[in-house]
């Protein structure tokens, strides 16, 4: 539950006065000191916008190709896998926590070719020798041979999601309907 506050970067008092809870009992929960009641729990998954089962570390159940699982960095960032299967198009979902604006990249290449689409907050993408800041709704595209990075800002935490493609594998991307 501290990951979840932390990812956000939220106080204790922040999350006491959010969902009903006091910051002490909140306290107690996150050491593992008290036992989480359902009364507890439900107002937690809903501030955090998580489900039930990812808040207390249930196991996945059925289709393990359905039920994928999060990837928890020891940077504080996540990773949520929407697409398992072999080949193709790979889709994943990151949660980048808030960073120093000034922070140095650590730019990277592989073979591939990446999109990305920013969901929620600020992300910051070194690609080369451009230094791009992309709000939410707008989008970015490029050859993952050229040197990349990406990172949240100083104003809080970034969602995007991310397609990655083998070497010249494209999305097909349809600007108008086709003509009757």
């Amino acid at each position: 539950m501290k990951h979840l506050r932390l990812r956000r970067d939220i106080t204790l008092t922040d999350l006491a006065a959010e969902t009903g809870i006091s910051a002490s009992t909140l306290s107690r929960l996150e050491a593992g000191l008290r036992r989480p009641t359902l009364e507890q729990l439900l107002p937690l998954a809903r501030v955090h916008g998580v489900t039930l089962d990812e808040l207390v570390g249930a196991p996945p159940t059925g289709d393990p190709r359905i039920n994928l699982r999060p990837i928890t960095c020891s940077d504080g960032s996540v990773i949520l896998p929407l697409t398992r299967r072999p080949g193709g198009i790979q889709a994943y979902k990151y949660v980048l926590p808030a960073s120093a604006d000034d922070r140095e990249p650590d730019l990277r290449t592989h073979e591939g070719y990446d999109w990305v689409y920013v969901l929620n907050g600020t992300l910051r993408l070194v690609l080369g020798e451009h230094n791009l800041v992309l709000t939410p709704g707008e989008a970015a595209e490029f050859d993952t041979r050229t040197p990349h990075w990406f990172g949240a800002t100083s104003s809080g935490p970034v969602e995007f999601l991310s397609l990655i493609g083998k070497q010249g594998e494209r999305a097909h991307v349809r600007a108008a309907p086709k003509p009757d």
